[in-house]
């Protein structure tokens, strides 16, 4: 429809002139337009003021106004319905999904990043890359001789003394995936508990147990441990495929004969540990044999917990196929147990350099 060459305030004013008796032939006449055209403004804007035809192209305005809201905020609408899950969503999926919302639904980068509540200055961010060679150095150079080692003694034993923090030490650990499996906690009915009595000083009361395994043949072999309750410090590791009293009572002879014999001897009720032969040991030496009730390893829970080390860490990290191999790795751990590992029950001090300080303190006191 082609255009009206006169503007609806003009329209009004010559409707007005008709209504003040102006005939409508010479009106027509006059400003040159046909009586249809006259009928049709009458029908349209009969009995209108100009300031009210004013009102009236304002209240367009506005409803055309709202109309391209509305347009607007449905598909904004519809474009977030679309690519938005009920999940949290992290700065890098913010990102992902504005670009397919510029690409798919017609957004502009600036629309799209204001619906996902996405800063403008992330889009143009480019993070810092971090520099953990030398952390990551240091946890390979301590976990290949300590590989049973979880995070906390991976930490206090070889982290943080070079300096390194908790929180990053742990973020990289993590990104490497070392983290040990952990063991599933049974749940037991409450029992009464008797805490063990720790001694008051070194060679007061020691415990004993034996262990057992196989080489890659197939071969099995036992082994006998020793350890000092006072500083859980690892006295003795006899290791061969057969260990009967004899061999048990020559393996704490050499003990003895090295540090004294001690008043206590916790052990369980074994063969071996309730022969003859050990009894008159016992008397020989002034110990007192202090055996568990049946079925009650964890009356004798200082060794236990020692086994438990001992397994994680040698017999069931590595591969045997000689006993020379069992004795030789054992021996070496053992020394590294006793004089670098930390024991989170003495304070984080290892056996050795615990009862070196306990000693100090009895004689300074």
């Amino acid at each position: 429809m082609k255009k009206s060459k006169f503007s609806e305030e003009q329209i009004v004013r010559i409707l007005k002139e008709m209504e003040a008796g102006a005939k409508v032939a010479e009106t027509c006449r006059k400003h040159g337009i046909s009586e249809p055209t006259y009928y049709v403004w009458k029908n349209r804007y009969a009995g209108m003021e100009v300031s009210q035809l004013r009102h009236l192209k304002d209240v367009e305005a506005e409803l055309a106004r709202l109309k391209r809201m509305y347009a607007d905020l449905a598909l904004e609408h519809h474009a977030l319905k679309d690519v938005l899950s009920r999940k949290g969503l992290s700065q890098a999926r913010r990102l992902e999904l504005s670009l397919a919302m510029q690409t798919h639904h017609g957004l502009s980068a600036r629309r799209a990043d204001r619906a996902l509540g996405l800063s403008r200055s992330a889009r143009h961010y480019a993070p810092r890359l971090r520099d953990d060679t030398a952390l990551i150095e240091a946890m390979e150079a301590h976990l290949k001789d300590n590989p049973g080692h979880g995070f906390g003694l991976l930490f206090d034993q070889a982290l943080r003394p070079q300096g390194f923090g908790k929180t990053r030490s742990w973020r990289v650990y993590v990104t490497m995936k070392l983290n040990l499996p952990r063991r599933g906690k049974r749940r037991l009915p409450d029992r009464i508990r008797e805490p063990l009595a720790i001694p008051g000083q070194a060679n007061h009361t020691w415990s004993a147990d034996f262990m057992a395994d196989a080489l890659w043949s197939g071969r099995r072999f036992r082994t006998f441990n020793v350890n000092d309750d006072f500083n859980r410090e690892s006295l003795r590791i006899e290791i061969d495929t057969s260990l009967p009293s004899q061999r048990v009572i020559r393996a704490l002879d050499e003990r003895v004969e090295l540090r004294g014999a001690p008043q206590r001897l916790r052990l369980d009720n074994g063969p071996e540990f309730i022969s003859a032969a050990l009894r008159q040991w016992a008397q020989r030496h002034d110990v007192e044999l202090l055996h568990i009730q049946p079925g009650k390893p964890t009356q004798n829970a200082y060794i236990e917990r020692f086994n438990r080390t001992y397994r994680t860490e040698i017999l069931d990290r590595y591969v045997f196929t000689s006993l020379h191999e069992v004795r030789r790795m054992t021996e070496d751990w053992r020394h590294r147990y006793n004089h670098q590992r930390p024991h989170r029950a003495l304070g984080g001090l290892p056996p050795v350099a615990y009862a070196m300080a306990s000693s100090t303190n009895s004689t300074s006191g």
